[in-house]
């Protein structure tokens, strides 16, 4: 949910449902892939909170299509829903905050994790490889990353040179 929508009024999925709130939301849900596993559980959301009753609904399309409408609609202000992972580029040009979600189908929200690959590791030296398991980003940083890569273009060299030039300066 974007933050501009006040969160005495829309602090739930179940909120969605109040009069005073669906009124002002957009019905669009705008979701990406059919196979994702956020689009699976925001279609459950829609039917088992009895959203789909009050005319929400939701629709797969690319991740552009997902992000695209997003900012639109964040730049008209409206009130809208967007089903996002955390950590995601939009994350760090917007504030974004999640619904609670009491039925739990979401099932918790994920964390940036690095991963190497098995025979990767056996090629690298043993310090690298326990400073690369010390090293934990965490979801901001991904999603700065994220943005520099999908929004201001960088490689992703670039845009770890570039992060970590501005963490050492800190």
């Amino acid at each position: 949910m974007p933050d501009y929508v006040p969160v005495d009024a829309v602090q739930s999925v179940a909120d969605l449902l109040r009069p005073e709130v669906a009124t002002r939301m957009t019905r669009l849900i705008q979701g990406i892939n059919p196979g994702a596993g956020i689009s699976r559980f925001s279609r459950a959301i829609v039917q088992q909170y009895g959203l789909d009753r009050l005319g929400y609904h939701f629709e797969n399309g690319t991740q552009a299509d997902c992000f695209v409408r997003y900012e639109q609609a964040h730049a008209r202000r409206e009130w809208y829903v967007v089903p996002l992972w955390h950590p995601q580029f939009l994350h760090h040009s917007h504030r974004i905050r999640p619904l609670d979600e009491p039925l739990g189908l979401l099932g918790g929200q994920d964390d940036a994790t690095l991963i190497v690959s098995e025979p990767f590791a056996r090629d690298m030296p043993a310090p690298l490889l326990e400073e690369l398991n010390r090293l934990s980003p965490g979801n901001e940083v991904i999603s700065e990353l994220d943005h520099s890569i999908c929004r201001d273009g960088m490689s992703a060299l670039q845009a770890a040179d570039a992060w970590l030039a501005r963490s050492v300066a800190l």
